[in-house]
């Protein structure tokens, strides 16, 4: 019974999400009370900087969540999404689809850490080129692309058997 109970659970999912978040948690507390403290611009490169960016709305910083119920609406929005992905989980058997939806729920959970925790996501990783400027983004905004990324060539795969 529980032979059968632990091949229902995507574990492979959970341990990924788990890592995520944590280096996700402990890259941004490092950050915060280490390397910005206070707050400035180190060049890394001559491409890339390490800032400290609170963003208070969702990726590329678009929708500004100004007030406390703007955040509060994106932690519901986010935690839909994280519960969307549990139903998902627990109805595929595709390795592939553990992995790629761990990345997604680990980021998406680190991300609502920061907005219960700070009010807005810690984003420090800045890439430029020259005075133009990718939006600051985080380890946890880059486990959500890959794994999104990685949903997004499976879906071109077709039916697929284990």
């Amino acid at each position: 019974m529980i032979n059968v109970l632990l091949n229902r659970i995507p574990i492979l999912a959970f341990i990924i999400a788990g890592i995520v978040m944590i280096l996700d948690q402990a890259t941004k507390w490092w950050m915060i009370t280490d390397i910005m403290n206070p707050p400035f611009v180190l060049k890394i490169t001559s491409y890339f900087n390490i800032v400290l960016a609170l963003n208070r709305g969702v990726s590329f910083s678009l929708f500004q969540a100004g007030s406390p119920e703007g955040v509060w609406f994106l932690i519901g929005l986010t935690s839909l999404i994280v519960t969307g992905i549990l139903v998902w989980l627990f109805k595929t058997r595709e390795k592939f689809l553990y992995i790629s939806l761990g990345l997604v729920m680990g980021g998406a959970i680190g991300n609502i850490i920061d907005r219960f925790r700070y009010g807005a996501v810690v984003d420090f990783l800045d890439f430029h080129w020259e005075a133009l400027h990718w939006p600051a983004f985080n380890v946890a905004d880059t486990a959500i692309t890959i794994g999104v990324a990685l949903i997004f060539l499976h879906s071109f795969k077709g039916e697929y058997r284990e």
